[in-house]
């Protein structure tokens, strides 16, 4: 079994980042690189006037936003965060582990530190995560979650099921935005398959040489996903990264590979 977790190395105190978490030179953080100027469009979906519009411009010019007055409950995106920080700040190492991923499996759920890690050459995230396996329904089995707080399993199902629902809502307008049928990215895309990852950065000795999690794009169709007040999240585009600003009542939506290819493959301006 895997023990070793970044929030352990946080909490020894160490002056500096063990050698497996440096990223090369190139891949390093560059925060006076970072525009802090340029914004992440933030659409409305009270809204419908220009809404398919708005929608479109951002897929195309962006690939991704955020979205306010979505219909999912705020109080429920508070105690998603409640419940994670609580697993992570509020339980013993020796309850954690009790939950740990499979080390021999590269995308197992449960408690980690290597999620998707090929190698032990790899360079590891500086971030520790609870990778929760909820859709389709044969995949969730609540049994493999914390028990602790009391409310956690039933706040994380309730979160899965209206994630699939604004991720539907969210895909059936996109396929407006195109001039197509409501359900035909959903059709393409086919059954849902969910993962819910917490993610949980500690205090880094050494941020300019370390990153929580490495530039990536993310497969399927979309993700969806809320920050605490800390920030960090960031997006590429034209050629440069630029910082998503945190928003309590707002769900940041990327575009993922499968929708993205078919978004381009299909716009027309």
């Amino acid at each position: 079994m895997e023990t070793l977790r970044v929030q352990l190395l946080a909490e020894k105190g160490e002056i500096a980042v063990p050698s497996q978490y440096v990223q090369p030179p190139e891949t390093r953080p560059q925060i006076e690189k970072t525009n802090v100027k340029a914004a992440v469009p933030v659409i409305d979906l009270s809204s419908r006037t220009n809404l398919l519009d708005e929608l479109k411009k951002a897929c195309k010019e962006w690939g991704a936003f955020q979205v306010i007055n979505h219909k999912v409950p705020i109080s429920l995106l508070d105690d998603m965060r409640r419940v994670g920080r609580t697993f992570f700040e509020g339980r013993t190492m020796e309850e954690k582990l009790k939950y740990s991923c499979d080390s021999a499996s590269p995308a197992s759920e449960g408690y980690g530190s290597r999620m998707l890690v090929a190698s032990n050459d790899t360079v590891l995230d500086w971030r520790d995560y609870f990778d929760h396996h909820t859709l389709p329904s044969s995949r969730r089995n609540p049994s493999h979650w914390p028990e602790s707080p009391a409310d956690y399993r039933k706040v994380v199902a309730e979160y899965s099921d209206h994630m699939k629902a604004l991720a539907q809502e969210l895909l059936g307008l996109v396929s407006e935005s195109l001039d197509l049928t409501c359900q035909c990215i959903e059709n393409v895309v086919g059954e849902f398959y969910q993962n819910i990852t917490i993610s949980y950065y500690p205090p880094c000795p050494q941020p300019e040489l370390t990153l929580g999690l490495q530039s990536h794009s993310d497969f399927g169709a979309i993700t969806l996903l809320i920050q605490d007040d800390v920030g960090g999240l960031e997006v590429f585009n034209n050629g440069e990264w630029v910082s998503v600003n945190p928003m309590s009542n707002a769900i940041c939506v990327i575009l993922a590979d499968q929708t993205e290819v078919l978004f381009l493959a299909m716009v027309t301006d």
